[in-house]
């Protein structure tokens, strides 16, 4: 038990090296290439950062060889959203109010909140979609995973082609070339993949001590599988966005998330798609549920112009709501199967 603790909490770290020298990277590459900040937001880091989960998804859709091995897919698919629209989204809140505890307007934030409201209202679309396609069955069902994959390729296009410039702020030098005021772009592509291959290492690893722990108490796999490890999944995300709030890339951080999400939405959720029934069950449901929940009281509060930090951290609450729910769930659930035992 130790050995997986001080294991959870290495790779906790390393996570956070990982992401440091991640961010560093990505904002040069937007640099290198002229992207908009907000693209290098919800674009390249987003999918960056998703890429490793995303494989851990297909591995375990495609060629997983039990039904067990599969729900664990479609579970990973929905937790995350599930953990970026709620935990993510409070930590960055959090994390803004403690770097920034005089901040505009008395916890204001100065963003762009037509464009993230519009990012909410995209995504809440797309997951609509998402969570009805798991409440029912129809011949050819699986085809409908081209249609995300093909709204995904259209956000990112869209995120590409904005009018805005790459930003002409100070960039922090590249920590593999510290000495260098402008790096080469070969060193800012290199520190950019070394570092989302030691965030691959470092959240798999976290994930399977997290696992190993959660076992070693009881916990089920479902519950895992929706309540845990989404937490260690979405961490680059979470830390990434940390990140830039204490750089005070407050927009860039929020990007980050958008994005996130939008990958979420569409990469898992179209492989779950294609290689499961891709049916919810009663938890499923209820993170579906949970999840736009959230989002719509983000999007409403986007769009009263009452966006601040301290609402922004409101959402961890529907994280509870869940976490709670869940577990009422699954207890009764116990207790039905250990009734129709004794009645058998």
């Amino acid at each position: 038990m130790l050995l997986s603790l001080a294991t959870l909490i290495l790779a906790a770290v390393l996570i956070y090296i990982s992401c440091e020298l991640f961010v560093n990277g990505i904002e040069w590459v937007g640099r290198k290439f002229n992207i908009a900040d907000s693209a290098v937001g919800t674009v390249l880091a987003a999918f960056g950062t998703a890429l490793p989960e995303s494989v851990v998804t297909f591995m375990a859709v495609a060629f997983g060889a039990s039904a067990h091995q599969k729900d664990i897919g479609v579970g990973a698919a929905l937790g995350g959203p599930l953990i970026l629209s709620t935990v993510a989204y409070a930590v960055v809140g959090w994390s803004i109010k403690a770097s920034q505890p005089e901040g505009p307007a008395k916890g204001g934030l100065a963003v762009d909140g037509g464009k993230l409201a519009r990012d909410q209202l995209w995504f809440l679309s797309i997951f609509a979609a998402n969570a009805l396609l798991g409440l029912v069955a129809f011949p050819g069902k699986k085809f409908a995973a081209i249609v995300f994959v093909a709204a995904y390729a259209w956000y990112c296009l869209r995120e590409m082609r904005s009018t805005a410039a790459a930003g002409e702020k100070m960039l922090e030098p590249l920590k593999f070339r510290p000495r260098q005021r402008v790096p080469e772009t070969g060193w800012v592509l290199g520190q950019t993949f070394a570092a989302l291959g030691l965030i691959f290492i470092g959240s798999q690893l976290f994930v399977n001590r997290l696992e190993l722990i959660s076992a070693s108490f009881g916990i089920a796999p479902h519950m895992i599988s929706l309540l845990l490890s989404p937490l260690a999944t979405e961490l680059p995300e979470t830390l990434n966005a940390v990140i830039w709030v204490r750089q005070g890339k407050v927009g860039l951080a929020l990007s980050n998330i958008s994005g996130s999400m939008m990958v979420q939405a569409t990469i898992p959720s179209a492989l779950g798609i294609y290689f499961t029934p891709w049916r919810f069950d009663e938890y499923l449901i209820l993170s579906v549920a949970v999840t736009m929940l959230s989002i719509s009281f983000l999007w409403l509060t986007l769009k009263r112009g009452r966006f601040s930090a301290g609402r922004l951290s409101y959402a961890a609450l529907f994280y509870l709501v869940f976490a709670v729910a869940a577990y009422l769930c699954y207890n009764l659930s116990v207790q039905n199967l250990v009734m129709d035992g004794w009645f058998r």
